[in-house]
């Protein structure tokens, strides 16, 4: 990663810059004065992940995914343990397929889960079906982290 990161407050959407050193240091929003990472997936809506999509530095693992879907579910602890062993190198995002519909077709999201990470506001790989928490690791690893 670059020395400066843009990386975008999941409280108030404020794009925060920040030295790359600095991204394990729990680091506070400049604006909200929260912090910017929660160890936790964010749930958003499409505007909101316009946002980090287009502003954010960090790569984004988005699960699309809905609320009727058992393998969804069942992936749902699993893709939250991810978010606390692997944040800050990457930003891990929620995307409701039934709320977001118009979101899930821009992305042509034909199956759930359906996992894609973006880099640089583009899709970069995606992956359909549910992951234990090793595999879904792994996979984050070599796509985002170590590219």
């Amino acid at each position: 990663m670059s020395d400066q990161l843009h990386v975008v407050c999941p409280h108030c959407a404020a794009v925060n810059r920040l030295p790359g050193e600095k991204l394990a240091q729990a680091p506070r929003c400049g604006q909200c004065k929260q912090a910017l990472f929660t160890s936790e997936p964010l749930e958003l809506n499409a505007a909101q992940f316009d946002r980090h999509r287009q502003r954010s530095d960090l790569p984004l693992v988005v699960d699309f995914w809905a609320p009727w879907c058992g393998p969804c579910r069942m992936m749902a602890p699993t893709f939250h343990q991810a978010a606390v062993d692997l944040e800050p190198r990457v930003r891990l995002i929620k995307i409701n397929t039934e709320v977001e519909q118009a979101l899930a077709a821009r992305f042509q999201i034909r199956s759930i889960p359906t996992l894609a990470i973006f880099r640089g506001g583009r899709e970069i790989t995606r992956q359909s079906g549910a992951l234990d928490l090793r595999s879904l690791k792994d996979w984050i690893t070599v796509n985002a982290i170590n590219p």
